[in-house]
């Protein structure tokens, strides 16, 4: 689902951004595409959680990254119903209203309280329950918020240990992963190579190995 407010976010950030920066690209989720000449390109999910936001729930945001040949720069999640910003720039650390945060500690995954997302396609989430089917008698619980950086987010101050998903854009992941890998957490793809759209697993360092091993024995990756 596409709302008014997600094309009108993505004009208003875009329109800023240009600005202030005419010389660099950007990419949108509703359409923006702009190639630049600066080295720089701004990755932007105007409305993540569009669902939440239709429905009236709490959980959706506003993400913003740069990125530059060496990957994503700086990132930004904006949490409106929380009033929450997240920020994170490459080696400089992560932080939540100014606050230096960082991920959990925890290594048990018995004990570990995981977050995941859920595609749209029936095969995909047929396929997405099967799993999480699975992996629910492993951990302590499973959550599932509907907004992939604040999920990131979530793993990044520790109110998540881990999370996991498929069939996410890169614009879901790019400020969100920079804010967890800047607060100590481990990404990567479902398949342990290095991450990239379309699958992700986030987790401290004690509990990377674990959840990535589960999700791997239950087929994570190879859902469609």
């Amino acid at each position: 689902m596409v709302s008014e407010m997600d094309r009108a976010s993505e004009r208003l950030i875009v329109e800023a951004l240009l600005a202030a920066r005419p010389d660099d690209g950007i990419v949108g989720e509703e359409g923006a595409a702009r190639a630049g000449t600066s080295g720089l390109r701004w990755v932007i999910d105007p409305l993540d959680g569009t669902t939440n936001y239709l429905y009236g729930l709490p959980g959706w945001n506003v993400s913003i990254a740069a990125e530059d040949a060496d990957g994503v720069v700086a990132g930004v999640v904006a949490d409106a119903v929380r009033a929450e910003v997240f920020t994170a720039t490459r080696g400089g650390g992560a932080f939540l209203d100014g606050r230096s945060i960082t991920c959990s500690t925890a290594d048990d995954l018995g004990t570990a309280l995981i977050g995941t997302g859920f595609g749209y396609a029936v095969e995909r989430r047929r396929a997405q329950g099967r799993v999480v089917g699975g992996l629910l008698p492993l951990v302590r619980d499973i959550r599932r918020a509907g907004a992939a950086a604040l999920d990131l987010c979530s793993v990044a101050c520790g109110r998540l240990d881990g999370y996991y998903e498929k069939g996410l854009s890169w614009w879901d992941l790019a400020a969100g992963g920079l804010v967890a890998t800047e607060a100590g957490a481990t990404l990567s793809s479902l398949d342990g190579q290095p991450v990239r759209a379309g699958a992700v697993v986030a987790a401290g360092p004690r509990l990377i190995t674990p959840l990535r091993d589960a999700l791997s024995a239950l087929g994570a990756y190879d859902v469609p």
